[in-house]
């Protein structure tokens, strides 16, 4: 029993040490934010202005890299997007295009979409990523109606503070998710 506790002691020291060294804490920390479909992102992001490391901060709390996710709400895909929202960007980037909420499972198609989507509301709230990303999860509606009281905006813009919990936990989580791709990457 002695040797074991040494050994599990020994262990523990030796994961310590190794994790202490930053890039080996890093080749780690990067696979749990993996920068998988990778092609696909950089094309759509590069597209649409918008920083890859975003993306994959909204895919990665979104669907986990899951290409067959869907939520409660029924959102589909890697950037889970709801029916709705799809076909109204089906109207402004593809209408022409023989496509389907179901191809929301294809990660192509729910990247290029997704993309799109985001970087409207980027470019709406002025490139605040908290406020773009609550708007992103709860409508533009919502964030719009909250821009106008003073509680939560100052200037009109961009939001101060998120009153819904649900709104905060993913605003929390997109930015926090942001920093370490941005961390773990670099700038672009």
């Amino acid at each position: 029993m002695k040797k074991l506790m040494k050994a599990l002691v020994l262990l523990a020291l030796v994961g310590m040490v190794v994790l202490s060294v930053p890039s080996v804490r890093d080749q780690v920390e990067q696979q749990f934010y993996p920068r998988k479909y990778q092609a696909i992102v950089e094309q759509w992001a590069q597209a649409y202005q918008l920083d890859p490391l975003l993306v994959y901060s909204f895919i990665r709390t979104e669907s986990g890299f899951d290409p067959d996710a869907t939520s409660a709400v029924e959102a589909r895909g890697l950037m889970q997007m709801t029916e709705e929202t799809f076909l109204w960007l089906r109207s402004k980037i593809a209408p022409d295009e023989d496509l389907t909420f179901g191809d929301l499972y294809d990660p192509a198609v729910s990247i290029r979409f997704g993309c799109y989507y985001l970087h409207l509301c980027m470019e709406r709230y002025s490139n605040d990523v908290a406020t773009a990303a609550a708007a992103y999860h709860s409508g533009w509606g919502t964030v719009d109606t909250l821009l106008q009281m003073e509680e939560h905006s100052s200037d009109g813009q961009t939001l101060k503070g998120f009153p819904y919990n649900q709104m905060h936990h993913y605003v929390e989580k997109i930015t926090a998710c942001y920093g370490v791709y941005t961390r773990l990457y670099g700038t672009p």
